[in-house]
């Protein structure tokens, strides 16, 4: 009986636009037992992508509303549900598994956890999430790597933040997962970025903007990618990912997902002249997109994915960043309503 909870909760979660596809397996189940009590994937299997109020919630599923409330208000508090409050009433909705609950699971995590995701991923989940288009995350720019004539104001993410009021930062739980099961790099834990324009009450891991805008700086320095929703308006994140950690840049490195994150409009151009052969542009690349060609480093700009680092890291001036083409350039959707309706119909679930 507990097997068809999960099953349904894995179905409710793979209607979602993000995806959460089966795999033969059947690993998705033990990951979803390590997060979910039975009682709370019954509850959560009933949700859907659209935000409802507890009342509607209870009547449907025979649950007195506020035994519903409560047990959403405390799946909210870990992440597996998403909240609004409208007119003083709280709304939910499912959480995806990824961007969604998974990143929630700092605390849950241990060797057991770290490799169920890593087999998930290995057998399908990997291709069934990342696969689908538009991609979760999209890359932006390193911000000293790009002319400030050329920004597009998406990719902006200083802007964004000086606009913001409050920031934290916390740990990675793609680097802690892979902390589990022996990681490759030395990059710092701590490198997830969130901000929002909102006020609240002061929380564990809160830093100040001029410490976000010197973070962000830093994140560059070392070589880490920023990733953003994949969207033009409501951003409240930036990841710094390396490519043998993170998830998403872990598609193109090792399951050949070439768009698992949407490029920025700009590529990498070095010039052979001025390239001196140093090796930095190779080493800092995280999708071993630059490479040695007759003496010099040269780009393969299907690979490339706009980050900036190789232009941020070059001593000689090299390497730096060109903008796309007006035809060549793809704007990402306007906000994450949109988003959400362009994934669902193009994974075919909606016409």
């Amino acid at each position: 009986m507990a097997e068809d909870v999960y099953g349904e909760l894995a179905d409710a979660l793979d209607r979602l636009p993000n995806g959460f596809p089966r795999t033969s397996s059947g690993v998705e189940i033990s990951i979803l037992k390590r997060i979910f009590t039975p009682e709370e994937a019954t509850l959560a299997s009933h949700l859907g992508r659209e935000m409802e109020p507890v009342d509607c919630i209870a009547q449907r599923i025979g649950i007195p509303a506020e035994k519903v409330k409560t047990r959403l208000t405390d799946m909210a508090k870990r992440g597996l549900v998403w909240f609004d409050e409208r007119d003083g009433e709280l709304w939910f909705r499912l959480a995806p598994f990824v961007v969604g609950f998974y990143e929630s699971q700092l605390k849950n995590m241990d060797h057991e956890f770290a490799h169920l995701v890593e087999r998930y991923l290995a057998d399908g989940g990997a291709v069934g999430i990342m696969k689908p288009q538009p991609a979760l995350h999209r890359v932006v720019p390193s911000q000293r790597a790009v002319k400030s004539e050329w920004i597009l104001p998406y990719d902006d993410v200083k802007a964004i933040i000086q606009a913001s009021r409050t920031f934290s930062l916390r740990d990675c739980i793609c680097r802690v997962q892979q902390d589990h099961i022996g990681r490759k790099c030395n990059f710092p834990l701590k490198t997830c970025l969130s901000f929002t324009s909102r006020e609240r009450p002061p929380r564990q891991g809160d830093i100040s903007k001029e410490e976000a805008l010197a973070f962000l700086d830093e994140s560059e320095r070392i070589g880490l990618v920023h990733t953003v929703s994949n969207v033009m308006e409501g951003l409240f994140y930036v990841y710094n990912c390396c490519g043998c950690c993170c998830g998403i840049l872990r598609g193109i490195n090792e399951w050949g997902i070439e768009n698992s994150v949407a490029h920025a409009n700009y590529y990498s151009v070095i010039n052979a002249d001025e390239c001196v052969n140093c090796g930095l542009c190779i080493d800092r690349c995280q999708v071993y997109a630059v490479s040695e060609m007759d003496g010099v480093a040269a780009v393969d700009r299907e690979r490339c994915i706009g980050c900036g680092l190789c232009a941020t890291g070059c001593p000689t001036g090299a390497a730096r960043l060109q903008r796309k083409s007006e035809e060549e350039i793809i704007h990402p959707p306007v906000n994450f309503e949109t988003w959400e309706q362009d994934r669902l119909r193009n994974r075919g679930l909606i016409k």
